[in-house]
């Protein structure tokens, strides 16, 4: 995720980090040669049809219609992915108070909140497709990467412990609700965020948008042989850039948990985790994630 002010002019003129400028100038490039072609072909070899400009409008206003309406589509992922993350830090926070509560024992109140920080770390990593880092077993003793759904696993662990508890009379009928509410509410937003990682904006959205994208980008030079001449590419390419930037935005808001720089900063977020539940754990809470040139992983 990228954090950073209201951009100033030298921003607008030069910022490369957080922009998909980098990705696009390939297909950028390629366009404006075309439209470079096409111009010298009509100038020095062929006159080429000039159709009128009417039908390029409405076909941009349609275009720039359905690509809005696919960037909010993606938007509202990527806040959802948000939402979803805030309520698995308040359950978090709400479990070590919890904890202190209802668990006496410390040991056994130690053991619960530390797979907690291991399901977040473990739930980090498998929306984000990534091999076991570590970072759960520096919380838990107990390695959950042979499981077939390590963060579930670690879940279910918290269980088992709570059920252990409850056996040994260290947790009262009041307690055992109360805490199986927050691994319920722990799991639901588990399972909302698998929902929106494992189910994609529909294949067919991105192939018409970029269908028509190269389309449009591709037939609009003849349309502006005439009013533009050799400037032609140049505004073929701020029209592409246009058109091709918000198509790239929106692939990366529809991945909400990839590591892209404007996918959401799960790191930084487990790091909250560790931060609230610390106290609980009688440590020394660690310093919270910083960004690195803009960007908060």
């Amino acid at each position: 995720m990228i954090l950073r002010e209201k951009p100033h002019l030298g921003d607008l003129l030069f910022a490369v980090r957080g922009s998909v400028f980098p990705i696009i100038l390939p297909r950028l490039i390629g366009v404006s040669a075309i439209a470079a072609g096409i111009v010298a072909i009509d100038r020095l070899v062929v006159t080429l049809p000039n159709p009128a400009t009417a039908p390029f409008a409405v076909f941009g206003i349609a275009l720039s219609l359905f690509l809005g309406f696919r960037n909010d589509a993606a938007y509202s992922r990527w806040r959802g992915g948000r939402r979803l993350w805030g309520q698995i830090i308040s359950d978090l926070r709400t479990l070590g108070r919890e904890c202190e509560i209802f668990l006496p024992d410390r040991q056994r109140r130690h053991r619960v909140l530390r797979l907690a920080l291991a399901f977040a770390h473990l739930h980090r990593i498998n929306l984000r497709k990534l091999p076991d880092d570590g970072k759960a077993r520096a919380w838990c003793d107990t390695d959950f990467s042979a499981a077939p759904h390590p963060p579930d696993a670690a879940l279910n662990a918290i269980a088992s412990e709570l059920a252990a508890a409850a056996r040994d009379g260290g947790l009262d009928g009041f307690g055992q609700k109360a805490l199986t509410e927050r691994l319920a509410s722990l799991a639901l937003a588990q399972a909302g965020c698998e929902r929106i990682a494992t189910t994609p904006l529909p294949y067919v959205y991105s192939l018409l948008i970029f269908r028509t994208t190269y389309l449009y980008c591709l037939l609009l030079p003849l349309a502006l042989l005439g009013p533009a001449g050799w400037m032609t590419p140049v505004f073929v390419a701020v029209v592409a850039y246009v058109f091709f930037g918000l198509a790239e935005v929106t692939e990366e808001l529809a991945h909400p948990f990839g590591q892209t720089v404007n996918g959401l900063a799960l790191d930084a977020m487990c790091r909250t985790m560790e931060i609230a539940v610390a106290a609980h754990l009688d440590i020394t809470p660690p310093e919270p994630l910083k960004p690195t040139k803009y960007y908060l992983s």
